[in-house]
C-alpha cells in the first residue's frame, strides 16, 4: 500500500460539483492498493499515519501528530501512485489493484484509520472523477510505502 501524506490548513474533495469529503487541519491522505497488501499493511500504514509526528508543538518544532493535535484526515483513493514509468512516457498501472481488490482494502483503511484516530474519516468517492483542493502547510509532504518500510 502506497500513500502520500500532505499535511493540511484545509482540504476537499469534489464529485460531479459536489463535495464529497472535507476536512481544515489535518492530513490530505492519497491511497493506492496494489494486489500483495494484507491486513497486515493496512494496520502499519493507519498507526504510521495517525501517529506520524509532523505537526508544530509550542516550541515550533514538528513534535506532534494529527491525534495530539485532534486534526482531521481525509482519505482519497488514487490507483496511480502504482504508476510504472521504467519504459517509454506512458505509465503502466499493471501493479495497481482491480476495485473487486481495491474497494475491500480502501474500506478497511477508512475503519482503521476511523479506530486508530476515534472520529469519522471523510473520504472522496471510489474510483469516480475527483477533483482535490488543498491548502499544504508547510509545505510537508511524506510519502510511504507497506512494501518499503525505510
Amino acid at each position: 500500500m502506497r500513500v502520500v501524506i500532505q499535511r493540511v490548513s484545509e482540504a476537499s474533495v469534489k464529485v460531479d460539483d459536489q463535495i464529497a469529503g472535507t476536512i481544515h487541519k489535518g492530513l490530505l491522505v492519497l491511497m493506492g492498493v496494489e494486489d500483495a497488501d494484507t491486513k497486515e499493511d493496512i494496520e502499519w500504514i493507519s498507526s504510521k499515519i495517525v501517529n506520524l509526528r509532523i505537526f508544530d508543538d509550542a516550541s515550533g518544532v514538528m513534535n506532534l501528530s494529527v491525534k495530539d493535535i485532534d486534526g482531521e484526515i481525509l482519505l482519497v483513493s488514487q490507483f496511480t501512485l502504482h504508476a510504472a514509468t521504467k519504459k517509454g512516457n506512458r505509465p503502466s498501472y499493471i501493479k495497481a489493484s482491480k476495485p473487486a481488490i481495491a474497494i475491500p482494502m480502501y474500506e478497511q483503511l477508512i475503519d482503521q484509520l476511523k479506530n486508530d484516530l476515534g472520529k469519522e474519516i471523510p473520504t472522496g468517492i471510489f474510483g469516480a472523477d475527483m477533483k482535490v483542493q488543498l491548502l499544504n502547510d508547510g509545505p510537508v509532504t511524506i510519502v510511504m510505502d507497506s512494501k518499503n518500510k525505510e
